[in-house]
């Protein structure tokens, strides 16, 4: 793993300064030279050769040291780009020229990391290896797409066990929707075509006639899929014409603003009742603040896909909202009220509850930059800057880095427990680092900050704990939720099973928390990982997560199902094919082992649900 950039000069042990500027005694010493030798040798033939002699000399020296100082700023002596100390008509005026900033640069460790794996993994790069692992996924997800069309059709997921399908999410057929844009994107044209003519006959009326949903899983899922299969699905002819999933979208997304214009405050409430178009709150009371802040990129597309401006304006209230709120450092409890607009609580995590307003601070950033939206970045940056200070810890007796809770809030005990949610974090922190661009590109153009570089090494630390969290279990699968040994404070329980793995002693999975859903967010962060870093170490983790999949939760009579403990062989299924499988997991597989230039970072965002947008600002209306 890389070192940050140092903070100041004294600590460069490599040419990293973004300043570089040589010594008065180098600068006159040169001057002396190259001119009062220049006087006294040309008197004489020997003299004139040796000066042609002391000029080549002194033209290698520069080169070889100009270049190693500045990684190829002087391109050449004479040429255009160059800088030609010795051209006649300008004397030596040029050799007290202030160098150009430069950007920050990869460190030693890095260039020699990354020419060892180019060197490991040159075959695996350049032949057809990541095609064959990317066409395994697409058969994985027409595997389960079999299993869900031939038991399932219409509900919203597979049961793959028992054979039969349950509405989980309001009936809204969830599993077709969230998988359409994956399709899409893998070119699978019969799916596409079951999917969207599924779509076109049956989604209307059961937006019509059915009962309660909830706010933020409809938005994530269905709008968001639907919005996504409208742009991907324009100009290819398979299905029904894309504006049949924009009609949709839009038939939908008017009644589920009952949630934000039935609420007394700025935040909706939780659910909606779409055949009555009414909202009401959770029992309780209570809203998520996930939930809530999580709805952005998806009204802010349709408003501009539609024209209509109520989407975005409605959803982006919250978030104004949230900004007005007190925090610490940056960071909020995962409970807020609909009724008097004020978080609930204390409690304070990265996990269920709190992930994707972190998420969407950055994102709908990037969605909307150009606009006036500069809080949300800002927000982002204290965020981080909080959880850096407050929540990442580092485990024994292999200090692996992680991010615990804090249930009490900051006054409160720390606590070591890490969900498998948090691992989209990794992702999100690149993607903020660099703005989507890679991370040598950002470097070249000199966009990272020192905040930015931390970022990243954190995303980078994280992603490894994240896959540790795979590698500790005997099946090679996560958890549903981690704790880790912490100097002062170890806890107590059984490993993940796997006692040949480095951490095994510094991960700890309780009994109630050893399931396995089909989640995404680890290879979400592999693939944001990949694309930034180019590292192709995210690939092969990727692979080897993928592998345990098709091992473990593969279902012979169609589908994948979810686990009850992953410590065992062979492990408990459950009878559960969850959506997010066929609309995340497989899709950040699939994308993570294919080229660069599909969806790319710079140009697309993903939302929760890893549904794509194009960034607004990079697209015309369609």
């Amino acid at each position: 793993m890389s070192n940050s950039l140092p903070r100041s000069m004294k600590d460069v042990h490599y040419d990293n300064a973004k300043f570089r500027q040589r010594s008065f005694h180098k600068v006159f010493s040169q001057a002396l030279l190259t001119s009062n030798m220049k006087r006294e040798c040309t008197k004489c033939s020997t003299g004139k050769f040796l000066i042609l002699l002391l000029i080549g000399g002194l033209t290698y020296l520069m080169l070889a040291h100009t270049n190693a100082q500045s990684d190829g700023i002087l391109k050449g002596i004479g040429s255009k780009e160059g800088v030609n100390l010795f051209d006649d008509g300008s004397k030596f005026r040029k050799i007290w020229r202030k160098p150009p900033r430069l950007p920050p640069r990869l460190s030693p460790d890095e260039m020699t990391g990354r020419n060892k794996s180019n060197f490991e993994s040159q075959n695996l790069k350049t032949g057809s290896h990541w095609k064959t692992r990317q066409q395994k996924v697409k058969e994985a997800f027409i595997h389960a797409w079999s299993g869900y069309k031939n038991y399932a059709m219409g509900y919203d997921e597979l049961m793959p066990l028992s054979h039969r399908g349950i509405d989980g999410l309001g009936g809204l057929g969830a599993t077709i929707v969230d998988a359409l844009d994956t399709a899409l994107i893998m070119g699978i044209d019969e799916v596409v075509i079951e999917a969207g003519t599924w779509i076109e006959k049956h989604l209307p009326e059961r937006i019509t006639t059915k009962g309660q949903v909830n706010l933020f899983e409809t938005t994530i899922r269905v709008v968001g899929g639907l919005l996504s299969a409208y742009h991907l699905s324009n100009g290819l002819n398979k299905g029904p014409k894309p504006d049949v999933y924009l009609e949709n979208a839009r038939n939908l997304a008017d009644r589920l603003l009952s949630a934000f214009t039935s609420s007394p405050s700025d935040i909706p409430f939780s659910d909606v009742v779409l055949h009555e178009s009414t909202a009401h709150p959770a029992p309780g009371g209570m809203s998520s603040t996930s939930e809530a802040s999580t709805l952005q990129l998806e009204f802010n597309y349709l408003s501009y896909l539609t024209g209509d401006p109520k989407y975005s304006i409605e959803s982006m209230k919250v978030l104004h909202h949230l900004k007005t709120l007190p925090k610490v450092d940056g960071l909020v409890p995962i409970y807020i009220s609909p009724h008097s607009g004020e978080f609930s609580g204390e409690n304070i995590r990265l996990g269920s509850r709190g992930d994707s307003y972190y998420e969407y601070l950055i994102k709908v950033w990037l969605q909307l930059r150009g606009s006036n939206s500069t809080y949300l970045y800002n927000m982002y940056g204290e965020a981080m800057k909080g959880v850096r200070h407050h929540l990442v810890r580092k485990s024994v007796p292999n200090e692996l880095t992680f991010v615990g809770e804090l249930p009490y809030g900051p006054r409160g005990a720390f606590s070591p427990k890490m969900d498998h949610l948090v691992c989209f974090l990794p992702g999100t922190l690149a993607l903020g680092a660099t703005k989507g661009l890679t991370k040598e590109k950002a470097m070249r153009e000199g966009t990272l900050t020192f905040d930015d570089i931390e970022n990243l090494k954190l995303a980078e630390d994280l992603a490894k704990t994240c896959v540790q969290m795979y590698a500790v279990t005997t099946t090679g699968l996560a958890p549903e939720i981690a704790y880790f040994n912490i100097e002062g404070n170890p806890e107590s329980g059984p490993d993940g099973g796997n006692k040949n793995n480095k951490y095994v002693h510094d991960i700890i999975i309780k009994p109630a928390d050893r399931h396995n859903l089909l989640r995404p967010e680890t290879v979400e962060s592999l693939f944001i990982l990949y694309r930034i870093t180019e590292d192709p170490k995210y690939r092969e983790w990727g692979r080897d997560i993928f592998e345990a999949f098709e091992k473990h939760t593969r279902i012979d009579s169609g589908g994948y199902s979810s686990l009850d403990d992953v410590t065992v062989l062979p492990p408990q299924r459950r009878d559960k094919m969850e959506t997010f499988f066929l609309g995340e997991t497989l899709k950040y597989l699939y994308l993570l082992f294919g080229d660069s230039n599909i969806i790319p970072l710079d140009e697309f965002v993903f939302n929760t649900e890893a549904h794509p947008f194009p960034i607004i600002g990079n697209t015309r209306k369609q």
